[in-house]
C-alpha cells in the first residue's frame, strides 16, 4: 500500500522545487511506494484544516511535524 503524502503550501511559498526534489530523492532511496499530492491553500483554509506552516507535509492523514506550532500560514 503506498504512503499518501499531502503537501500543503501557500500560493507564494518558494519551497516547492527544493521540497519536490528532496521528497522524490527520499522516496527513490527508500524504494517506497508513495502518492504525493500538492495543495495550494489560503490562510483561512490552513486554519480550518489545522495546517501549521508552508509547506506542511502530511503522511497518511497526519502532520509529519505534529505539535510544532499554531495553525496558519504566512
Amino acid at each position: 500500500m503506498p504512503i499518501k503524502i499531502d503537501i500543503y503550501m501557500a500560493e507564494m511559498c518558494g519551497s516547492y522545487h527544493e521540497l519536490n526534489a528532496n521528497l522524490n530523492r527520499a522516496i527513490a532511496e527508500l524504494k517506497a511506494s508513495a502518492e504525493v499530492v500538492y495543495h495550494t491553500v489560503s490562510y483561512d483554509e490552513a486554519i480550518s484544516k489545522g495546517i501549521k506552516g508552508s509547506p506542511s507535509i502530511w503522511m497518511n492523514g497526519k502532520d509529519a511535524f505534529e505539535g510544532s506550532s499554531s495553525p496558519g500560514i504566512m
